[in-house]
């Protein structure tokens, strides 16, 4: 078990004074299966009204808006969590069973339907398909997909961005962890497997050391049903274990933003984004 604390500073900088903004933020962890939140605290400036809640998916949203004239928008967040490892020795499913389960279930339905940002190429699709067909079952299906579109992508910021697709991340076959979460649902979905996304955060050291502050980034990876929800990192082929903590869940990034909104007056924007993750104990 470790106990981890996230510091995530983001925002924007505007080229002149914006009138007004509204806004909602994912940033604070929730207890769940793997973790337990001790703490988790968000102070926005200027300072704002603004108020929580828990949206569709089970994300803890802070909803606020600016009224008086601001050059910046700064958010940050602070979190203490016990993160746990998770199991990962489930018992599967087949095939049929798996699809007599999505029909009966509201949460497996939903997490069937693909978007706009998940849609796989028929490269890809054909790719899970002959996957499928060599797996023991669905969740060893899932797996080796995972793994496999891990094989096929390099990792390089600034490839894609937030509105990119996995088709076409698939193309240049660079992205970033969204891309490689996006490829993962959609290649699970087309052949018939229950798949979400899932925002948080990942400490970059496999062996964290008490003490010792790292800079780290926003993080996504996916879960998928075969009986039960199991989680896995597509970008760097691993386990959900505890050095990963969960924000929120959702069917694309679209569900999870860290921050979004809308403003009035100013011109351009510029964003900036800051996370630290220190190992507690």
């Amino acid at each position: 078990m470790n106990r981890l604390r996230v510091r995530h500073i983001t925002g924007f900088r505007y080229t002149s004074p914006v009138a007004a903004s509204y806004n909602e933020a994912r940033m604070l962890p929730i207890t769940t299966d793997g973790q337990f939140v001790l703490h988790a605290s968000i102070d926005i400036q200027p300072a704002s009204s603004h108020h929580e809640y828990m949206d569709y998916w089970g994300s803890r949203v802070s909803a606020f808006e600016a009224l008086s004239g601001h050059h910046e928008l700064s958010l940050t967040s602070t979190s203490l969590v016990e993160v746990s490892h998770r199991r990962h020795d489930h018992e599967a499913i087949g095939w049929v069973d798996l699809a007599a389960e999505v029909e009966r279930l509201v949460e497996t339905v939903e997490h069937l339907e693909q978007s706009e940002r998940t849609t796989p190429p028929a490269e890809l699709a054909e790719l899970a398909v002959a996957i499928a067909e060599t797996s023991a079952g669905p969740c060893d299906a899932a797996r080796r997909i995972c793994i496999a579109i891990g094989e096929q992508l390099d990792y390089v910021s600034g490839i894609t961005g937030v509105n990119s697709t996995a088709a076409e991340a698939w193309v240049e076959r660079k992205g970033v962890c969204q891309d490689f979460a996006h490829l993962a649902l959609g290649a699970l979905r087309s052949i018939g497997i229950p798949a979400r996304y899932v925002s948080g955060y990942l400490h970059p050291d496999p062996e964290p050391i008490v003490g010792v502050t790292q800079e780290g980034e926003s993080h996504a990876w996916v879960e998928w049903f075969c009986g039960v929800w199991c989680g896995f990192d597509p970008t760097n082929g691993i386990d959900i274990g505890d050095r990963h903590v969960l924000v929120g869940r959702g069917r694309d990034y679209g569900d999870v933003p860290p921050l979004k909104g809308v403003y009035s007056g100013g011109t351009a924007s510029e964003m900036f984004v800051r996370v630290d993750i220190t190992r507690e104990a």
